[in-house]
């Protein structure tokens, strides 16, 4: 099953946690050598991000993020896991786990 992993930022860290984080370079090595690791990729700030609507018929766009937080979607990661549980034990090895938030989303396939 393929899992959608949100990499973001959360301010809610201390030093320790920060210090704790393992490289990211390890656990990419780990999640590719381990055929887990589909596509990823970081994201410019929020402050680059646009958002489209469209209201009443009316074609709605707005500089910035849909939404103002004090976290930010920083990145992404599609991993190829067996179930969830394998899903958590690869978010855990990352470093944002230490000092983001990870979120992790199952794909929903349009077929099923």
């Amino acid at each position: 099953m393929k899992y959608l992993m949100f990499v973001c930022t959360d301010p809610d860290h201390t030093e320790a946690d920060a210090k704790a984080a393992p490289d990211i370079e390890e656990w990419f090595a780990y999640v590719s050598g381990a055929g887990k690791h589909v596509i990823g990729d970081r994201l410019r700030p929020a402050s680059a991000a646009t958002t489209v609507r469209v209201r009443d018929g009316e074609l709605l766009v707005t500089d910035g993020p849909f939404a103002e937080a004090a976290e930010w979607v920083v990145g992404f990661d599609v991993l190829e896991c067996a179930d969830l549980d394998e899903a958590i034990e690869i978010a855990s090895k990352h470093s944002m786990a230490y000092t983001g938030r990870l979120e992790l989303r199952p794909f929903w396939p349009l077929d099923g």
